[in-house]
C-alpha cells in the first residue's frame, strides 16, 4: 500500500465522523418535540407519528442520495441535503398550529436531507477502509448515534435562554453549515488508488467475502438478503421499542424522574458504544459470531427488563437498558458491514439504501408496542413481543448463507 495513500483516509474518517455527529439530529426528537407539545397542545400520538414519518423519509433519503451520487460528486449531493435540512429547520421554527407543517418541515425536508447525508457519508467513507469494514462503519454509527445525546443537550438549554423558535433555527443553521462545508472534503477513492486488502477472518471459519460486486436488482432476486432485511426488522424493533418510553419504563421500576431522564442518555451512549465495538467485533470475528452475539444480546436484553418488571428491580432494569442500547448500536453497524462484504463496493450505496429501509417497519413496531402499552396498562406485554421477536431473529441469522 502507498503510505501516503493509506494516511489520507484517516482524515475522511473523522471529516465523516463529524459530519455524522450532526447528522444524528434526528433521533433528539424525544427533546425538540417537548415545547412543541407544550405550545400547541398537539398529542403524543401526533408527534409519534412525526418521527415514524422523519425515519420514513430518512430512508427515502438514503435512496435518493444513491442514486444522486451516481450523476454528481459527494459534495453536491451535500450541499443539496444541507439544504433541505436548512429548510426544515427553519419551517419548523415558524410554525403557527398545523401539525401538518410539522410532518412537511421536520418529517419530509429535514429528514429527507439526513437520509442524503447518511447514505453519501458512509457509502464514500466505507470505501477508504476495505480492510476495516467493521470499525469504519461502527465509529461513522457511533457518531450518529451519540448526536442525539449531545444536540439535545445543546437543545434544552438553548430552550431555556432563547426560546424554541430560535433553537430550532440556530440548529437548522449550524447543522447545514457543517454539512456544506464539511461535505467538500467528502469523496471515494480515486480509480487505482492503493489501500489495504481486506483481513481474512482468523481460522478461516467465516465466509470469505470477496466474492464479486452484486447490483441491487441481482441482490434483492437472492433469498440471503431477505432473511438478513426480516432479521434486522425484528432486532432493530426491540431498540427502536424500548427507546420510545424507555422514560417511561425507569419510572415504573421506582428510578426518580431525573435518574429516568438521566438513563434515557445513557441508553443512547450504550447505542454509540454498541455501533463501534460491534464493528472492531466484525473486523475480528467475521459475520457470523458477530451476528450471533448481537443477537444474543438482543434477546437478553427484553428478557432481563421482563424481570426487572416483574420484580420491581431498578438495577436490572437499569442493566437491560443498557443492553438494549448495546444491541441497537449493533444493528446499523452490522447491516452496514454485511451489505459491503457479501454484495461488494460498487453498488454499495443503492444496496444500503434499501436495506436501511428496515428502518420504517421497525418504527411501526415501536407504535404497535407503545398500543401494546396503553391496552394493557403494563410494560409485560410489549417485552413478551419484543422477546419473541428477537428470538425469531436468531432462526432467520443462523440461516443466512453467502449469496
Amino acid at each position: 500500500m502507498n503510505t501516503k495513500k493509506g494516511l489520507v483516509r484517516w482524515p475522511r474518517l473523522l471529516i465523516g465522523a463529524t459530519m455524522m455527529l450532526f447528522a444524528g439530529v434526528i433521533y433528539a426528537w424525544s427533546i425538540l418535540k417537548t415545547p412543541l407539545s407544550e405550545e400547541f397542545g398537539w398529542s403524543a400520538s401526533a408527534l409519534a407519528l412525526n418521527f415514524t414519518l422523519t425515519l420514513s423519509f430518512f430512508c427515502t433519503g438514503g435512496l435518493v442520495g444513491s442514486l444522486l451520487t451516481k450523476r454528481m460528486a459527494p459534495r453536491w449531493a451535500l450541499l443539496l441535503a444541507a439544504a433541505l435540512v436548512l429548510l426544515g429547520f427553519y419551517l419548523s421554527s415558524r410554525l403557527s398550529g398545523s401539525v401538518l407543517m410539522l410532518y412537511l418541515s421536520y418529517g419530509c425536508f429535514a429528514g429527507l436531507g439526513i437520509g442524503i447525508v447518511y447514505n453519501v457519508v458512509i457509502s464514500a467513507t466505507n470505501a477508504w477502509f476495505p480492510d476495516q469494514k467493521g470499525l469504519c462503519s461502527g465509529v461513522l454509527m457511533m457518531c450518529f448515534g451519540i448526536s442525539s445525546l449531545l444536540l439535545g443537550k445543546v437543545a434544552e438549554a438553548l430552550f431555556a435562554s432563547a426560546g424554541w423558535r430560535t433553537t430550532y433555527l440556530i440548529l437548522g443553521i449550524g447543522i447545514a453549515v457543517i454539512l456544506a462545508v464539511f461535505g467538500f472534503g467528502v469523496r471515494p477513492p480515486e480509480q487505482g488508488t492503493a489501500l489495504p486488502a481486506p483481513k481474512k477472518v482468523r481460522g478461516g471459519a467465516d465466509e470469505s467475502f470477496e466474492a464479486r460486486d452484486y447490483s441491487t436488482s441481482e441482490m434483492v432476486r437472492r433469498f440471503p438478503f431477505w432473511r438478513f432485511f426480516m432479521f434486522s426488522i425484528l432486532t432493530s424493533a426491540v431498540g427502536s421499542s424500548v427507546i420510545s418510553f424507555a422514560r417511561d419504563l425507569a419510572l415504573s421500576v421506582g428510578a426518580a424522574a431525573s435518574l429516568a431522564t438521566t438513563l434515557v442518555g445513557v441508553l443512547s451512549l450504550c447505542n454509540g458504544l454498541g455501533r463501534v465495538l460491534c464493528g472492531v467485533i466484525f473486523d475480528a470475528l467475521g459475520r457470523k459470531k458477530t451476528m450471533v452475539l448481537a443477537n444474543l444480546i438482543t434477546i437478553a436484553a427484553p428478557l432481563l427488563v421482563l424481570i426487572a418488571v416483574s420484580a420491581k428491580s431498578l438495577p436490572l432494569c437499569i442493566a437491560g437498558l443498557c443492553m438494549t442500547g448495546i444491541a441497537y448500536g449493533c444493528s446499523p453497524t452490522i447491516s452496514s458491514a454485511f451489505i459491503s462484504a457479501f454484495y461488494g463496493t460498487k453498488h454499495f450505496s443503492s444496496n444500503y439504501s434499501l436495506a436501511n429501509m428496515m428502518l420504517v417497519p421497525s418504527a411501526f413496531v415501536a407504535t404497535l408496542s407503545n398500543t401494546l402499552l396503553v391496552s394493557t396498562g403494563g410494560f409485560t406485554a410489549p417485552f413478551v413481543m419484543l422477546l419473541i421477536f428477537a428470538s425469531l431473529a436468531m432462526g432467520l441469522n443462523l440461516s443466512i448463507r453467502r449469496p
